[in-house]
């Protein structure tokens, strides 16, 4: 759509409306104070970021009918720190679209490149079978299914199980599975259970493993109020007095699930990566397991391969 001048409109400009939103948002500490405020207003008019931007810069007017209590409350709710994500309805994940609000996880740009490493270790699979084996991918904690999703989308061929134990994140899975395209849908199974203990049927059956559980200490609040209040704590807290409780379960499960030569990738803390890589080596059941970084250098994943 082409944004035009609204030349009946009166009032404030777009650019007025952005400004002041970003000062508010930047006020209140919000990280992205200018993205979230074009963020909003773009959704506030129903455009595109890209057209709210084109209308910013050429000096268009609001234009008539605009809901100004309602970019009232969005700018207001940002300022007090509620996600984005939530306001919008949706987070962008490896360029998926996935809805997301109270009661899920929102995902994190560093997790990218653990689906990145899931993406190349099923791809590695299919290399080596050619097309008529079909790679099985088991995401634990799925949550919103930003991983398991990106991992269908990017690796053709790869059937991934989604296992998601929150009725409310489970919620969000379902509607994720059900809005991606039919060749991508049918490769999607989404399971609600208990990551730890779901899919006793297939042990030993199992290509890739990949998760991304709680594993926040407990009594660590972490820092951001949009985590601290908004993100679910059964996505947050690994309990355990080092948080690590909930990974040492998911590692154990996939020991299970994996064949010999399996390859499990799980994310963890930045500052939990020689905690984790101890954990596994005590279980016994790895060889080759490594620490990998994400995009700011931090210590971000593991990845291992099952005996």
């Amino acid at each position: 759509m082409t944004v035009a001048a609204d030349t009946g409109a009166t009032g404030p400009s777009l650019s007025s409306l952005l400004v002041d939103a970003t000062e508010r948002l930047g006020a209140s500490g919000v990280p992205s104070p200018a993205h979230d405020a074009l963020a909003l207003l773009a959704y506030a008019l129903g455009w595109d970021p890209g057209e709210c931007r084109t209308a910013v810069a050429r000096g268009d007017a609001v234009p008539a009918g605009f809901d100004a209590a309602g970019w009232a409350l969005l700018v207001k709710q940002r300022a007090a720190r509620e996600p984005l994500q939530h306001l919008l309805g949706r987070a962008a994940f490896r360029g998926i679209e996935l809805e997301v609000g109270p009661g899920v996880f929102v995902p994190r740009p560093e997790t990218e490149v653990v689906a990145g490493a899931t993406i190349q270790a099923a791809d590695d699979y299919l290399r080596e079978r050619g097309p008529c084996l079909p790679v099985k991918v088991v995401d634990l904690c799925a949550g919103s299914g930003a991983i398991g999703i990106a991992v269908a989308m990017e690796a053709l061929g790869v059937h991934v199980t989604l296992v998601e134990m929150s009725r409310e994140a489970f919620a969000y899975l379902e509607r994720n599975v059900a809005a991606q395209p039919k060749d991508v849908r049918r490769r999607l199974t989404p399971i609600r259970g208990d990551a730890r203990t779901v899919l006793a049927d297939r042990t030993g059956a199992v290509d890739v493993v990949v998760s991304n559980p709680p594993y926040v200490p407990h009594g660590a609040v972490p820092r951001d109020p949009e985590v601290a209040i908004h993100d679910p704590d059964i996505a947050l807290y690994g309990l355990g007095a080092d948080g690590l409780e909930v990974p040492r379960g998911i590692a154990a499960a996939a020991a299970r699930l994996l064949h010999p030569g399996g390859t499990f990738v799980m994310e963890h803390g930045d500052d939990q990566g020689e905690a984790v890589r101890c954990i596994l080596e005590g279980q016994g059941a790895w060889r080759d397991v490594d620490t990998r970084r994400d995009l700011t250098e931090r210590d971000r994943f593991v990845v291992a391969i099952r005996v």
